[in-house]
């Protein structure tokens, strides 16, 4: 399903559940739609959601976006600085080197002031990170593809360096185990959240593994 639409109605269904993008692929969306969109969404929820990013993986479909994958990164940044300038600003403009439109003026604006949290995925390194680091709030990995807990110390050591307090970085672990050990060990060493992976099946089936991991975050 498109992720803005089914949020839409998972915002809509609940007064209190956190929603968001895991993720929101922002080289296929031009930041002025992207902006909007996302920010009705928060809108719509009261200030619940959270705006997970990435940069993505699939060569082929970025080339079919017209995006190069060399430039993949530096794309995603413009537009997502053009995302926040459209989200905190009264009337915006953005001239980058791959984003740039004139004075635009974008409502709704968030309910989350100043926006909604901005999480990037991807596997932590240095270049990741510089990123986080640089306008994001929050860096959200996957389990099993590495140990998270591992390239904490890093993430930790460069937002130090670049003069950022690194408790300002939202850390979650996306696609965790429904295990009381994994929640835990998370749980120990100070990662915010965990996001479980839930079964494509019945609404009974799915209500009880969401009733599950309940138990394991109370």
């Amino acid at each position: 399903m498109d992720p803005f639409v089914a949020l839409t109605a998972a915002a809509c269904a609940t007064t209190t559940l956190k929603v968001g993008t895991g993720i929101a692929l922002v080289n296929q969306h031009h930041p002025i739609n992207s902006a909007k969109q996302a920010a009705s969404i928060d809108h719509l929820s009261g200030g619940r959601l959270l705006y997970g990013v990435g940069v993505g993986w699939n060569e082929d479909e970025m080339e079919h976006h017209g995006v190069d994958p060399a430039k993949r990164r530096t794309i995603a940044r413009e537009r997502i600085l053009a995302t926040k300038a459209l989200w905190t600003e009264e009337e915006a403009s953005f001239d980058g080197e791959y984003v740039r439109f004139g004075p635009s003026v974008s409502f709704p604006k968030p309910a989350q002031q100043p926006h909604p949290p901005i999480i990037m995925g991807g596997a932590g390194g240095p270049v990741t990170f510089r990123h986080v680091v640089e306008y994001c709030d929050g860096w959200m990995p996957i389990h099993g593809r590495h140990d998270p807990l591992e390239r904490l110390p890093l993430l930790h050591e460069m937002a130090t360096e670049a003069g950022r307090d690194p408790t300002s970085i939202e850390v979650g672990v996306y696609g965790c185990p429904m295990r009381r050990d994994d929640v835990e060990r998370y749980r120990e060493a100070g990662v915010d959240r965990v996001v479980f992976w839930l079964p494509a099946g019945e609404p009974d089936e799915v209500m009880a593994a969401v009733e599950h991991g309940a138990t394991l975050i109370d």
